[in-house]
């Protein structure tokens, strides 16, 4: 469910407010438990908050980095999350986190549960990996899923994907979704209807009890 709605009149005001809100989950969770785990989405979209996150100044030797999903490619190809991740995120101050990919990486399925995710969306109502058509889409969105890892594959969406599950993704303690643009604001507002959550997989988030807090600007 979307329990807070923050909107802004730039990407400048919401790259800034996201990173800063984030940062503060993520303090908040090294002082109460020495360590924190943020898990992040890829695509266009999250390149400048990210980069503002990097120049945040928190203990970031005690965080672990992750991505919410992944394509089957190298970090070399312009198509892969962790390479976003890397240019993007792991520089500056953020430098000193440890970063853990998904792809080609057994250590990832063995992360415990995330203090803060950001989702992003599609305008096919798609999040993570969980792709309208998918071949495992049963299985991602089961909530309980066994596995905190799945792969994905999915007409038109180019590689196969690798995706954390709906139960290892609602668990976190803080859930942020970043869309920018009218056209994804249509969409959401499409998904907060009625309708079968594979055909707009964003309603698994939407449906459940687990409080999502939106960061949208035109």
């Amino acid at each position: 469910m979307i329990a807070a709605r923050h909107e802004f009149a730039s990407r400048e005001d919401l790259a800034a407010r996201l990173a800063n809100d984030l940062a503060a989950v993520l303090h908040a969770s090294i002082l109460a438990k020495g360590r924190a785990t943020l898990a992040v989405s890829g695509g266009t979209t999250p390149k400048l908050f990210l980069e503002k996150l990097s120049r945040v100044d928190i203990p970031w030797a005690e965080v672990t980095v992750t991505l919410v999903d992944e394509r089957q490619v190298p970090e070399s190809s312009a198509r892969s999350n962790a390479g976003l991740v890397r240019t993007s995120l792991i520089q500056n101050k953020a430098a000193a986190s440890r970063f853990v990919p998904l792809f080609n990486n057994p250590e990832a399925g063995r992360l415990g549960a995330f203090d803060a995710i950001v989702l992003g969306m599609g305008v096919d109502g798609h999040t993570a990996s969980f792709l309208p058509g998918g071949d495992s889409l049963v299985d991602a969105l089961d909530p309980a899923a066994a596995k905190r890892i799945v792969e994905m594959k999915a007409p038109g969406a180019g590689e196969q994907r690798l995706t954390f599950t709906l139960p290892a993704l609602l668990a976190s303690g803080f859930i942020a979704l970043h869309i920018e643009g009218r056209e994804k604001r249509a969409v959401l507002d499409s998904a907060l209807e009625d309708g079968p959550t594979e055909d707009m997989p964003i309603r698994a988030f939407l449906k459940a009890r687990v409080p999502v807090t939106l960061y949208w600007c035109p």
